[in-house]
């Protein structure tokens, strides 16, 4: 087969790959460097993609308890139980949970069935949990949901702000840009974030913020640049409204921030008049997301600085596809194509669709949704392609609510989740590699993700399993053969959008043929800058909204600390598929809570030690990492662990508080407490198979040909529960506490190694990590927990793409590689995705200043 353009499967950058298909699902994965989102960069998720495509964990067949079924008896089952329902509790008893994994055709079916003919607007999508708040915040100023920009203004721009947004880590095909930005032309960069991330560490400034800090921080800017005379009053005259004596009102709020650092970042907005502010999940996941949002876009409109060649306000997209399914129609609070539940529009979708039901009100959004799965209002509810067992906040109510709910069904790629094991229906759904369909980027960008080998088992279509229940149910409508006559009915749906005053029009492609569909290259609804010749409000005009900052709550005495949540750089959501890639499991194999030296000190915890992060919602138990970047009195830990993979859940934790107006979950700014957990003995396994071991703490990754799963505990720990069938080998020492055990399989293949101690040091992970993949391994060197003749030591792995060590970096500097590019060239280090080039250029730093202090 011949290599195929498609996109990636994770954040909303919507990368361009270039996939080679080989064997069986091996694939050989390249950025498209005619795709114009990455012109051929990846990150490192995008790069080993190919990692994570084969069968292992897929669930292959549909599945009714634990009883594998045919597709005409589940989807009997699923069609009679939706259709009682209904029948017997009305159609808001019935719910669907979509994911931003989804493809536009498949978001396309479901609001279609649901909202259009099923009659309730209860459908609701895990973008709700990370860009509800600037879709609300669009709405508000500019009447549409638009993306007022570019990733073009971010090259072009002489100053960009990050505003929470780990963007070297969380987009970094993103930050790839805007260093070439600053490369090129010397733009400024700005980094708003409590953390001193990486991204923080490479700015020009960074403006450590309190947690839900920005609206203060950007009303008092706006009033700086009205003192300043640095307003734009033609703009606002002729394209926006204000509130009444707005501008008279404006103070300089207490932001917190340091007044010589507010200075400079007032000198820096006031010098550039080309800026972009980029906002990401650190503004929008909070219970005033909406309010930040409008703060950020309140100083561009005031300032004229939008609409322009490297100026504007920046949502930068969680998902894949949240941007194409907000289009459809995705949250409870829309119809698709960006309409609302007025008569007028209600009246166009009706006639449309030919939907007589067509849903009267807005639906329940995610949190709202699950309180009523818990108290029964809701009895069916269909989960596609998400994870909220483990996702949403306080995810201990969404598992009880599903296990009290009549019927639960998922569509899903993996057998296993923690929101699979409480369905009463599993169906399994094509994976990435296995679909075909579009979606939008950040940007407005569509591309096609296309079919690159067979599907898992049984595996359908999303859009498919949809179209077989609607037609089981009696619906008319959705006849569908191929996801590009979906794409169609939706382009031509999107007249509605330009009828009613909208910019999404995608009407050109309304008459596409299947031949027009398979042949997409990627395109940009809206051009550059859609809202140039006017807003979507009736009259034209954007609205600036008057924000107010909230007020500081009271610390409590129970929970003094502020608990924040966010991403690893190699990581996806619940690791459902990155948690298969053994390259994309080195860089963090256990979740972290970062904590303070003052904090760590506080509350007796050791680096490299254990911690309980406990909350009014739940706790969970994580590795201490004591880290300069957090701000005292501030923890951070990782989202991604799950019941299947560790002890370190997030979610449990969470407060389900959600921003009034976009109805976004605040899962950045929790009251929390910590303290030590001193298990009396620590250890690991590496197993061919994965082990999930009872003990009081446990964390797993994978390896080459294997499974890593690090433990501590108390007690006995009984090795027979954990340890495969095989021959065993066993040293111990006594004095230490110390036991290491080999195992074989009866044809000497190695199995699995244990090695448990009380007080002694453990044998460096990644040396018996790669005995796993030599058939030479010793037992006996395995047994010592080292080499008999040591290998070169490079330093823990900087660059994952290109395997490149610390020592190899430092090596490069003292030979005389003083610049980045330099030692990327010398070493390859950061030369693919580039993730890794705030740590290669702090290592610089770090050297060159050892160089001057040595001279």
């Amino acid at each position: 087969m011949s290599a195929v353009r498609t996109t990636c499967a994770y954040c909303g950058v919507g990368c361009g790959i270039v996939a080679q298909p080989g064997e069986g699902r091996a694939l050989t994965i390249k950025g498209d460097k005619e795709h114009p989102a990455n012109f051929g960069r990846l990150c490192s998720k995008g790069t080993w993609l190919g990692e994570t495509v084969g069968l292992e964990g897929r669930l292959l067949h549909p599945m009714i308890g634990e009883r594998r079924a045919g597709w005409d008896e589940a989807l009997d089952l699923v069609a009679k139980r939706m259709g009682d329902c209904i029948a017997q509790h009305g159609p808001e008893s019935v719910a669907f949970y979509v994911s931003g994994q989804l493809l536009t055709e498949d978001y396309y079916i479901a609001n279609k069935l649901l909202k259009g003919f099923v009659g309730t607007a209860n459908i609701d999508t895990n973008s709700r949990l990370c860009m509800a708040s600037a879709v609300a915040a669009h709405n508000r100023a500019f009447g549409e949901d638009v993306v007022p920009g570019t990733y073009e203004d971010l090259e072009a721009a002489d100053l960009i702000l990050l505003v929470g947004s780990n963007t070297a880590w969380c987009h970094p095909v993103i930050w790839q840009r805007i260093e070439a930005a600053r490369e090129a032309h010397g733009a400024k960069l700005v980094v708003i974030d409590p953390r001193r991330t990486e991204t923080a560490e490479r700015a020009d400034l960074h403006v450590p913020v309190a947690p839900d800090g920005d609206i203060a921080l950007f009303n008092a800017l706006l009033a700086e640049m009205r003192d300043r005379g640095l307003l734009d009053l033609g703009f606002m005259d002729a394209h926006c409204e204000l509130p009444v004596d707005f501008l008279a009102d404006l103070s300089a709020q207490d932001h917190g921030v340091d007044p010589d650092v507010f200075a400079r970042l007032a000198e820096l907005v006031a010098a550039n008049r080309r800026m972009v502010t980029l906002f990401s999940q650190g503004a929008n996941q909070s219970v005033c997301g909406t309010d930040k949002g409008n703060a950020v876009i309140n100083l561009h409109l005031a300032t004229g600085r939008i609409n322009r060649t490297g100026a504007g306000p920046f949502s930068m997209t969680g998902q894949p596809n949240a941007m194409g399914g907000r289009e459809v129609g995705g949250l409870a609070n829309m119809l698709a194509c960006h309409l609302g539940f007025s008569d007028e529009e209600r009246a166009s979708v009706t006639r449309f669709w030919n939907a007589p039901a067509l849903c009267a009100e807005p639906g329940l959004k995610a949190v709202d949704m699950f309180r009523a799965v818990h108290d029964g209002r809701i009895r069916f509810i269909w989960v596609m392609g998400t994870n909220p067992a483990v996702s949403m906040p306080d995810a201990g109510f969404v598992r009880e609510a599903l296990d009290r709910c009549e019927t639960v069904v998922v569509s899903e790629v993996i057998a296993e989740t923690d929101t699979a094991k409480l369905a009463d229906i599993r169906l399994p759904a094509m994976g990435w590699g296995e679909k075909d369909g579009t979606v939008t980027n950040s940007e407005r960008m569509i591309s096609r993700q296309r079919t690159l080998m067979s599907p898992a088992g049984e595996a359908r279509a999303d859009w498919r399993i949809m179209c077989d229940v609607a037609r089981r149910l009696g619906y008319g409508g959705f006849d569908f053969d191929h996801p590009g006559m979906i794409f169609a009915e939706y382009a031509a749906m999107t007249q509605l959008s330009v009828d009613h005053g909208k910019m999404l029009d995608l009407t050109a492609w309304a008459c596409c043929s299947i031949e027009d569909y398979d042949a997409m290259t990627p395109f940009r609804w809206g051009g550059e800058h859609p809202l140039q010749g006017g807003f979507s409000h009736a009259d034209g005009k954007a609205r600036i909204v008057a924000v107010d900052a909230p007020k500081a709550a009271a610390v409590d005495p129970d929970f003094p600390l502020r608990l924040n949540t966010g991403r690893y750089r190699d990581q996806w959501h619940t690791m459902t598929r990155t948690g298969l890639s053994a390259k994309l499991s080195i860089h963090r194999r256990e979740p972290l809570v970062e904590v303070h030296p003052a904090d760590a000190d506080r509350f007796g915890l050791s680096d490299g030690g254990f911690a309980q992060v406990g909350t009014r919602w739940g706790a969970s138990v994580y590795r201490v990492a004591v880290s300069d970047g957090q701000r005292s009195g501030e923890i951070f830990v990782p989202m991604h662990w799950t019941d299947l993979t560790g002890k370190g859940r997030t979610g449990k934790l969470v407060h389900p508080a959600t921003d009034p107006v976009s109805g976004q979950p605040g899962f950045k700014n929790v009251s929390a407490t910590i303290a030590p957990v001193e298990p009396e003995w620590r250890g690991f396994l590496i197993a061919r198979d994965a082990v999930r071991p009872e003990t009081a703490y446990w964390a797993m990754a994978r390896v080459e040909g294997g499974w890593l799963t690090e433990m501590a505990g108390d007690g006995a720990i009984d090795v027979d529960a954990i340890l495969p069938e095989g021959e065993r080998c066993e040293a111990s020492d006594k004095a230490r506490g110390m036991t290491r055990i080999v195992v074989r399989a009866d044809n000497g293949e190695l199995a699995a190694v244990l090695y448990l101690t009380r007080s002694g040091k453990l044998p460096e992970r990644d040396w018996v990590a790669k005995q796993f993949t030599d058939e030479q391994a010793s037992s006996l060197e395995l047994l010592a927990g080292r080499p008999a003749q040591p290998a070169e030591d490079r330093g823990p792995l900087v660059c994952l793409c290109l395997d490149v060590g610390e020592k190899d970096i430092r090596e490069a500097v003292r030979g005389g590689c003083c610049k980045l590019g330099e030692v990327s060239d010398q070493t390859g280090a950061g030369s693919n995705c580039g993730s890794c080039r705030p740590l290669i250029a702090k290592l610089i730093e770090e050297e060159t200043a050892a160089a001057k202090i040595d001279a």
